[in-house]
């Protein structure tokens, strides 16, 4: 689900992680339990993945894990979210086509102006100190 709310974009998705171990009484792969999370994606993130993601998409996800426990209608209830930092797909299972997102441009309205970064080393001061004169070799 993608929202543009007055603090930036926002998007959240339903990630299903289950493990597969094999199983050697049987010589196959077997599914193990599945766990459900909720990926949350603020301002650029959520842009990009919204359009990006589709349904079923392998993906890799690194944020902070938030755990909360709950008493619902008398259940004990428990959700996981994750707060993306960064998220892509899973390249071990597929490929994907990298396009970089164009900046905003400098004075566009709710884009702030700021200079750019000097990447730049600056140059070396010149030696103020008398070098020694090398020895001479005999």
């Amino acid at each position: 689900m993608f929202r543009e709310l007055a603090s930036g974009a926002s998007a959240r998705f339903r990630l299903a992680v289950t493990s597969r171990y094999w199983d050697r009484e049987k010589s196959v792969w077997t599914d193990g339990h599945t766990n459900f999370f909720t990926v949350w994606a603020n301002r650029q993130l959520a842009t990009n993945v919204t359009a990006s993601l589709d349904v079923g998409d392998p993906v890799v996800v690194q944020g902070r894990l938030k755990v909360r426990s709950d008493v619902r209608e008398g259940q004990n209830w428990t959700s996981a979210d994750i707060d993306a930092l960064a998220i892509g797909h899973d390249l071990a299972r597929g490929t994907t086509a990298f396009r970089r997102t164009p900046r905003p441009e400098t004075g566009a309205v709710g884009a702030p102006a700021q200079p750019e970064p000097s990447w730049e080393t600056p140059p070396a001061e010149p030696d103020t100190q008398p070098q020694p004169e090398p020895a001479a070799v005999t």
